[in-house]
């Protein structure tokens, strides 16, 4: 009878300790994922199922191909975003840069085409021109006020984005720019590659690119390095204010290459393209893992945490749900990452 007991006693303790080992697996497995991702793979999940549960849809590889069509532009300016975070700042000039390629690239096309109507290509490449020139500009203004002159990243990047906004609708008057030539929309809007199309690939080739940069590279070294600690940085040798600066210049680029995709997508110049893309892509990059207090961050990430904001929209749209409660949406999923973002900090 006494051995009969103790065998259950055996038995009870030996399934509590079972249960107690596939509680701190799945604690192990959970703080693993949230220290590594952050909180975007269990936001994922739960947009994936909440949204399929109400939208048969949501998940269909139709509207899933149209998500990662869209999220296109936004993936190329998160990148940016990511760049400048990783450093310890942020770019709230994103908008700025891509209303202003939108304005300055169709206004260049026109001018030349009045000139040389017939060069489909030379005028392509004047519109390209004048994107670079732009982004470059704005990237430079952001990363000599940052790193040379100081100034708090908010202030500097609030103050551009200020100035630049209201430089586009000087020149535009408020008026969208029409009358690009049909073969850029074609091409750079709608086109396709090897039955790719041609937005996916830029994105793709951008991806690629700051991936190897961000991994491979002293520059992405030196990015981490500046954002983990810029004081031991400069004193390790870093030129910290060249990387700063070159930060800036990148991410500007990057928005800028969404504005000329976007500026061919609506086949005009918009002052209004890129309004709310600060906040989306702040939100994609916090979600996907990017720490605002710099030097952590992954490409494969923040191209993830694009996808998700869009994915977020697309399903909010199928189920007819409001702009502005998807606005109250957006902020309250950017509080929280932030929120689970100090906590990460904490146990990391």
């Amino acid at each position: 009878m006494r051995t009969k007991i103790m065998s259950k006693e055996n038995n009870r303790n030996i399934e509590g300790a079972n249960v107690r080992f596939s509680r701190d697996t799945v604690r192990r497995i959970f703080f693993r994922i949230f220290n590594t991702s952050g909180v975007l793979p269990f936001f994922l999940l739960i947009a994936i199922i909440v949204f399929t549960l109400f939208s048969n849809k949501f998940l269909t590889l139709q509207n899933l191909t149209n998500v990662a069509r869209q999220s296109v532009y936004l993936t190329l300016v998160s990148l940016g975003q990511m760049i400048v975070l990783i450093t310890g700042g942020f770019d709230l000039s994103v908008g700025t840069s891509i209303a202003i390629t939108s304005v300055m690239s169709s206004t260049a096309m026109i001018y030349a085409a009045s000139i040389f109507p017939n060069m489909i290509w030379a005028i392509i490449l004047v519109g390209i021109l004048a994107s670079i020139l732009s982004a470059l500009i704005i990237g430079f203004l952001n990363g000599v006020g940052v790193s040379k002159f100081q100034v708090s990243p908010f202030i500097m990047t609030l103050g551009v984005q200020s100035i630049g906004a209201g430089f586009a609708l000087f020149i535009t008057g408020g008026v969208p720019v029409t009358g690009l030539i049909p073969e850029f929309g074609n091409i750079f809007g709608f086109g396709k590659l090897f039955g790719v199309p041609v937005p996916v690939l830029f994105a793709l080739l951008a991806i690629i690119i700051f991936w190897f940069v961000m991994n491979r590279t002293k520059l992405g070294t030196y990015i981490y390095a500046v954002g983990g600690n810029i004081k031991a940085a400069n004193l390790s040798g870093i030129n910290t204010k060249k990387i700063l600066l070159l930060s800036y210049v990148l991410c500007a680029l990057l928005a800028s290459m969404a504005g000329f995709l976007l500026t061919a997508r609506v086949e005009s110049g918009e002052t209004n393209l890129g309004a709310t893309v600060a906040l989306e892509s702040i939100a994609a990059c916090v979600i996907a893992g990017v720490s605002l207090r710099g030097g952590i961050g992954k490409v494969e990430n923040v191209v993830l945490g694009a996808f998700f904001i869009i994915m977020v929209q697309n399903g909010m749209n199928l189920l007819q749900v409001g702009s502005y409660m998807q606005m109250i949406l957006l902020g309250s999923l950017l509080i929280l990452a932030i929120i689970f973002d100090r906590y990460r900090f904490k146990f990391s």
